[in-house]
C-alpha cells in the first residue's frame, strides 16, 4: 500500500500513563513528527511526545524517552485504561490528528508545533487539543521533564497562569484550559486529568525558550493557532507542483523536508534525531542533527523539482555562504559553524543500542562528493532561470580549481568510511563538478578563464574511472579501484550524466543482484552484516532505471518499495530491516524523502532541466 496519511490502529496496554517496557520503545516507523521550522517533536502511538529538542533540533532534548525509556522525559495525553487509536495528518499539513478508541467512547486529539501566517513564533509552542467525539472518556495528561543527558535537574514553579518549569537554560510553562484538573505537580512531573463528553474539549500546551524572557499568551490564542498552523501548512503545500502518480507520497515527503529546514538560517538538517541505530544492538549510532552539504544540495534540487522556490533559494544561499566563509566541509551546524566532534552520553539508547552520541566524526573528513553536490545544485538553480551573484560565481570557480587539484587523492567517500580509498563514486562526483563548471562557464554564469583546465581534468577523471574502476568479471563499476565489491550509490552516476550508458545499465543489474533484498538495497558489499537496507538507494535505483529508459522496471520497483514500507503516517527513517520491515536509523531522514521525490519526478517524465541555451 502506498504511503498515505492514515494509520493502522494500535493498542495502549498500560493502565497508567508513563514510560516502561510495554509502552516506551515502539518501532521507529510508528512515530509521527511535528515541526515549526526550528525543531521537530516525535509522537509515539501511546500519545507521548517522546523526543523534542528545545528550542532547536540540535539542542539537548527536553523530552528524551526515545533514548531513555525508563527515566527519560515525555509529554503524554491518553485515555484511562485500554484503548486503540487511528492517526493521520490533516491533508497537505503537518498537523496531526489522533482518534483514541476507549472503552467509554472516542476522543480526538489535534496537535501541532504552532506557527503563524507570519512564520515561526519567537518561542516554541507545542499545543494539543482534545475533543470528545462520543461517550464519556477520562483523559490523562502527564509531563515528565528530561534532564538533558543528566546535565540539568528540572524544577517546577507554580504560577496562576499554569506551571513554570526550568531545565538548565530552558524556561517554559505548561498552559491548560480551566477544565483540566492538576493531580500532581512536584519534582519534574506534572499530571492532570479531564473527563470529556461529546462536543466537550480541553487544550494543554507547552511554551518554552532558552535564555530569554517568556511570553505567555492566553490558552485560547494557543488553541486557535493549531488551526492557523494547519492553514499555513496547506497554503504552503498549495504551491507544490506535482500532480502525477504517487502524488500523496511526494507531497508528504515535501512536507517532511520542510520540517527539516531550519528557518533561522536556511540549513537543512539530515534528520531530527541522534543515535537511533542502524542495527538494533549494534554500534553504528550517529548524530544527524547537522546540515550535510550533500543532503542540503539534494534537498535544494528536490524542492526545485516540486516548485518550492523560497526553500530552494534559502538553502542554496546558506550553502554558498558556508562555502565562502568556511570553505568546503562535509557538514556544519544548523547555524553554520563547524560541527563538534563526538561526545558519548550515559543513556541506555533505543532498545539498548549504544553509544548515544552528540557530534559527528565526519566533520574531520574530506569527501570529493561535496564538489559535485554543490555544482549540480548551482547548475539546476540557474537552469530554471535563476541567477548567480558575483560572490557565488567566484566561490564556485575557486571550488572547481580545488576539485581539479584534489580529485586524484583518496577520500572518505559518500558513505563516510574510516579507511580512505579511491572510491569510484567520489571520482564520478569530481567529474560531475567539473562537467557542471564547464557548462556554467560556457553559459556565462562563471568566469571562463579556467574552462580549458576544467575540461581537461573532467576528461582525465572519466578516463581514470573507466581504466581503474570497471570490472570485466562483474560487468560493473566497483566500490573503489582495485576491488570487486559493489556500491549502490553508483546509481546516482546516471542522474549525474556520467558517460557510458551500457556500462551503467550493467552496473545497475549487478547492484540489484548482489545488494538487493526484495525492493530494498544495502549500501555496499558486506553492509548487510552490520546495518539495514538504505532507503534512498532504492529510490536512486528507480530514478536511474527510468533515466535509462527502463521505465517498467523502475515503476515496478517504486511501487513494490512503497508497498513494503510500514510507516504509519508516511515518515521515513534512514534504513529498513528487509526481513522484519522495521525501520532503522535516524528519523525523519531527509535523504530518504528527497530521494523519493527525485524518483517520482523522474518516473513522471520530469527530468532535471539542463542549463538554458544562450540567446
Amino acid at each position: 500500500m502506498e504511503l498515505s496519511q492514515h494509520t493502522t490502529a494500535r493498542t495502549g496496554s498500560r493502565q497508567e500513563p508513563g514510560p516502561g517496557p510495554e509502552g516506551a520503545e515502539f518501532p521507529i516507523q510508528d512515530y509521527a513528527a511535528l515541526g515549526d521550522g526550528r525543531s521537530v517533536a516525535l509522537v509515539a502511538p501511546d500519545g507521548a511526545i517522546a523526543w523534542w529538542c528545545v528550542p532547536a533540533m540540535d539542542c539537548p532534548p527536553l523530552f528524551d524517552r526515545l533514548l531513555s525509556p525508563e527515566a527519560g522525559g515525555f509529554f503524554q495525553v491518553r485515555p484511562e485504561g485500554e484503548f486503540t487509536l487511528t492517526r493521520r495528518y490533516r491533508a497537505d499539513s503537518n498537523v496531526l490528528e489522533t482518534v483514541f478508541h476507549a472503552e467509554g467512547g472516542e476522543v480526538r486529539m489535534t496537535e501541532a508545533l504552532n506557527s503563524s501566517f507570519a512564520g515561526r513564533l519567537p518561542w516554541s509552542e507545542l499545543a494539543r487539543r482534545i475533543e470528545g467525539v462520543s461517550g464519556r472518556v477520562r483523559m490523562l495528561v502527564r509531563v515528565v521533564f528530561g534532564t538533558r543527558g543528566d546535565t540539568a535537574s528540572p524544577w517546577l514553579q507554580p504560577n496562576p497562569n499554569g506551571c513554570i518549569f526550568h531545565v538548565g537554560p530552558v524556561l517554559g510553562m505548561v498552559r491548560y484550559t480551566d477544565n483540566l484538573r492538576i493531580t500532581e505537580e512536584e519534582d519534574r512531573t506534572i499530571s492532570a486529568e479531564v473527563v470529556l463528553g461529546e462536543g466537550e474539549r480541553a487544550t494543554v500546551a507547552i511554551l518554552a525558550g532558552q535564555d530569554e524572557p517568556l511570553g505567555v499568551p492566553p490558552i485560547e490564542e494557543i488553541d486557535a493557532r493549531i488551526d492557523t498552523s494547519d492553514e499555513a501548512w496547506r497554503a504552503w503545500a498549495d504551491g507544490l507542483h506535482f500532480d502525477g502518480p504517487h502524488r500523496e507520497a511526494v507531497r508528504r515527503s515535501a512536507l517532511v523536508l520542510k520540517l527539516l529546514l531550519y528557518s533561522p538560517s536556511g540549513a537543512i538538517a539530515a534528520a531530527a534525531t541522534t543515535s537511533l541505530p542502524e542495527r538494533v544492538g549494534g554500534g553504528k549510532n550517529y548524530d544527524y542533527r547537522f546540515a550535510w552539504i550533500r543532503d542540503a544540495a539534494y534537498a535544494v534540487n528536490a524542492f526545485l523539482r516540486v516548485g518550492a522556490m523560497p526553500e530552494s533559494k534559502a538553502a542554496f544561499t546558506w550553502l554558498m555562504h558556508r562555502m565562502a566563509e568556511r570553505g568546503p566541509s562535509v557538514l556544519y551546524t544548523l547555524s553554520g559553524q563547524d560541527a563538534p566532534d563526538v561526545c558519548e552520553l550515559d543513556l541506555p539508547g533505543y532498545r539498548g543500542s549504544r553509544p548515544v552520541v552528540v557530534g559527528n566524526v565526519a566533520t574531520r573528513q574530506h569527501q570529493h562528493g561535496i564538489y559535485g553536490d554543490i555544482f549540480e545544485t548551482a547548475a539546476l538553480f540557474v537552469g530554471l532561470g535563476n541567477v548567480l551573484d558575483q560572490r557565488s560565481a567566484k566561490v564556485l570557480s575557486e571550488l572547481a580549481d580545488e576539485c581539479a587539484d584534489r580529485w586524484r587523492q583518496k577520500d572518505a567517500g559518500i558513505w563516510e568510511l574510516e579507511k580512505p580509498q579511491h572510491y569510484t563514486m567520489s571520482k564520478i562526483s569530481a567529474w560531475q563538478a567539473l562537467a557542471r563548471a564547464v557548462e556554467l562557464a560556457e553559459h556565462d554564469h562563471l568566469p571562463s578563464t579556467c574552462v580549458p583546465r576544467w575540461r581537461r581534468e573532467r576528461d582525465r577523471i572519466e578516463q581514470w574511472v573507466n581504466e581503474n574502476c570497471w570490472s570485466e568479471a562483474r560487468q560493473a563499476y566497483t566500490f573503489f579501484a582495485g576491488t570487486d565489491r559493489l556500491d549502490a550509490s553508483l546509481a546516482l552516476a546516471v542522474r549525474f550524466g556520467f558517460d557510458g550508458k551500457a556500462r551503467l545499465s550493467s552496473t545497475l543489474d549487478a547492484i540489484r543482484s548482489e545488494l538487493g533484498r526484495g525492493p530494498f538495497l544495502y549500501r555496499y558489499s558486506g553492509a548487510q552484516e552490520e546495518e539495514g537496507a538504505f532507503l534512498a538507494c532504492t529510490f536512486w535505483l528507480v530514478e536511474a532505471l527510468a533515466t535509462l529508459n527502463r521505465q517498467k522496471e523502475a515503476e515496478a520497483l517504486f511501487t513494490d518499495a512503497l508497498g513494503a514500507l510500514r510507516g504509519e503516517v508516511g515518515i521515513l527513517s534512514e534504513m529498513v530491516d528487509p526481513v522484519s520491515g522495521d525501520y532503522l536509523g535516524n528519523t525523519p531522514q531527509g535523504l530518504s524523502h528527497l530521494a523519493l521525490v527525485h524518483a517520482a519526478c523522474t518516473l513522471r517524465g520530469d527530468r532535471e532541466r539542463p542549463l538554458r541555451k544562450k540567446g
